[in-house]
């Protein structure tokens, strides 16, 4: 075998789905003409897969700020934060994470995928233990890889198991990272998280939360699931994104411990990825503030997602397992069939996510929408009464 073919595959796979004329996999976005609509195909679509859950992408404030800082500062830094790109804003958005999150220490990386990279490589090494939520990111798995720690996954919100694993390791528990998400971005179910610090806390472990998808969603002031359980001074570290409910790019870790300020001194995807653009920070400093004050947001985005749901759930489809604003819609192990159905609700005007084996949690394919507090009642309506459409359609084939 040459270095090349483990690809050919991949590059077949890719060419039956060329063929066919639908591939989800290389869907260009003509144009983007609100927080909610696009041009797909030359069509208008309504957006129902673009984790834009407060719908800040359009904000008047955010877009003053970017436009300001490209003025005043350029494009990019052209550096990472330890050689020249450690910029004035840097630190400030830094300082109002940790304000927001009441934690005296923050970091802010290039992505939130770096993030993980960062944290889950640095924080654990060989001889220590990391214990992760089967249906974790791939950015958490690939952290793990990195990290040269022995890697232990429990299934999938199973307190059960987990805590079993917890009592196999013994004296190595307080060499332990548990590390699970908020919301988590598939089936848009929440972690156990009250009965996870439990057993944290009786075992002397440390615990990782990824708030990507809950930073904004839950919570009084929107800090996630760890604000809404009433758990924050027992999570170690909050790993988040700014590419969901912040609406730009970039990511960031909050902590009461002080070694993730000496983190930065010893994680890689940290010290040598060029920093976020000052646009980037500045227009993220102005989404966090609107975020933090944001509960007349949270209340419709939670509004649009009791609809939505309920409106799919009364279509007779089979969904995710609690109401949350990903929702899952689980359909058969049929790879054609389920691409078919993601094809029919686009040329019918509805953008959704098609998720396929091995990124689904079991076997079967799955569409994902992910509601935002911009929509529409209307939108919402019509992206039910469209499911209706191509459901009764296919059944009927």
């Amino acid at each position: 075998m040459t270095l090349l073919a483990k690809f050919n595959p991949l590059q077949q796979a890719r060419d039956r789905l060329k063929a066919s004329g639908m591939d989800p996999f290389g869907v260009t976005i003509e144009k983007i003409l609100s927080p909610t609509e696009a041009v797909i195909g030359g069509r208008q679509v309504i957006l129902v897969g673009t984790n834009n859950y407060l719908g800040l992408t359009f904000h008047p404030e955010c877009i003053a700020a970017a436009i300001q800082a490209l003025k005043e500062e350029g494009c990019g830094t052209t550096g990472s934060r330890m050689a020249n790109g450690n910029y004035a804003d840097h630190q400030a958005l830094e300082r109002e994470f940790a304000e927001f999150y009441r934690k005296p220490y923050a970091v802010v990386f290039s992505t939130g995928y770096l993030a993980n990279l960062a944290l889950l490589s640095t924080l654990a090494g060989a001889g220590d233990v990391i214990l992760l939520d089967a249906d974790c990111h791939a950015s958490i798995y690939d952290g793990c890889r990195m990290s040269q720690a022995e890697v232990i996954r429990f299934r999938h919100n199973d307190v059960e198991d987990l805590k079993k694993r917890l009592r196999r390791l013994k004296e190595r528990t307080p060499q332990t990272l548990i590390v699970v998400e908020g919301i988590y971005s598939m089936l848009g179910d929440k972690a156990p998280l009250k009965e996870i610090v439990a057993l944290k806390q009786e075992h002397g472990a440390y615990l990782l939360v990824d708030e990507a998808h809950s930073l904004g969603v839950l919570g009084e002031h929107g800090r996630g699931l760890v604000e809404a359980e009433g758990v924050e001074e027992q999570v170690d570290f909050v790993v988040g994104t700014f590419s969901k409910s912040l609406g730009g790019i970039g990511g960031y870790c909050v902590s009461h411990h002080r070694e993730l300020d000496v983190l930065r001194y010893a994680a890689r995807p940290y010290i040598f990825t060029a920093s976020s653009s000052p646009a980037a920070i500045a227009s993220t400093r102005v989404a966090l503030r609107l975020l933090r004050d944001g509960k007349n947001l949270r209340e419709r985005l939670w509004r649009n997602a009791h609809k939505l749901y309920h409106g799919l759930k009364d279509l007779g489809l089979e969904l995710g397992p609690e109401l949350s604003p990903v929702i899952a819609i689980r359909l058969g192990e049929s790879r054609e069939q389920a691409l078919k159905v993601w094809h029919e609700l686009l040329q019918r005007g509805v953008y959704v996510n098609l998720v396929l084996p091995p990124a689904t949690p079991d076997l079967r394919c799955l569409l994902r929408c992910s509601v935002s507090a911009a929509h529409r009642d209307e939108q919402i309506e019509q992206v039910i009464s469209v499911f209706a459409e191509v459901f009764s359609a296919l059944g009927s084939e």
